[in-house]
């Protein structure tokens, strides 16, 4: 069973993904919040697998609510859920330590596949998310603009490294390597490590 906490301001919007969860024969709501205060309470009692963060909420917003967690309870797994789809929003979360971005338009099977890709170690993305960012990266820059850590992800990459073995020699943690990795992806338009590892090929410069 997949224990999950929402986090969110909305109460309808709590209540609804509370009647959904609990449909589902694998995830089980054990706590929901309506601030990023009112989360680390929450994380810290219930200690959940998952937890579903809104961005925009009073007191603490998900980016520092995110960043809090992962620092705190690192075993705990963010999945944004929100309606912001613009770069920096995108980009401020995952560098958090989010380990995936939904949109609130997804349906709720979407969510909740979402959940189970989260809780068993992957990144997902919501395709107009991606679409969104990867189109402002374009409209800024003809070239994909990657900043030096990713840079320095990305060559591990190239140079066949584990997420872990990326984590232990950068001095971070495996779950800021992935969320690095989620970034690279979207901004090059690739869809796994074998495709970046590819452009990495054509456009770094070798060690």
């Amino acid at each position: 069973m997949i224990r999950v906490v929402v986090v969110d301001d909305h109460a309808v919007v709590r209540s609804g993904l509370a009647q959904f969860l609990a449909t589902t024969g694998d995830i089980e709501l054990v706590g929901v919040a309506g601030d990023g205060i009112e989360a680390l309470d929450v994380v810290a009692a219930e200690r959940p697998d998952v937890v579903i963060m809104d961005l925009s909420m009073p007191r603490m917003d998900g980016v520092e609510a995110t960043r809090r967690l992962s620092e705190l309870h690192p075993d705990s797994r963010v999945l944004v859920l929100t309606s912001f789809s613009d770069q920096n929003r995108m980009l401020d979360a995952l560098s958090a330590g989010a380990d995936g971005y939904l949109l609130k338009h997804s349906d709720p099977e979407a969510i909740a596949a979402a959940v189970r890709s989260v809780h068993a170690g992957e990144s997902p993305l919501d395709p107009k998310a991606a679409r969104a960012l990867l189109e402002s990266r374009r409209t800024a820059s003809r070239e994909p603009t990657l900043t030096a850590r990713e840079r320095e992800v990305l060559e591990l990459v190239r140079q066949g490294l584990a997420n872990k073995q990326i984590a232990r020699r950068l001095g971070i943690s495996e779950r800021t390597v992935k969320a690095h990795l989620t970034s690279v992806f979207a901004n090059l338009g690739v869809a796994d490590r074998t495709q970046a590892a590819l452009w990495a090929n054509d456009h770094l410069d070798p060690d």
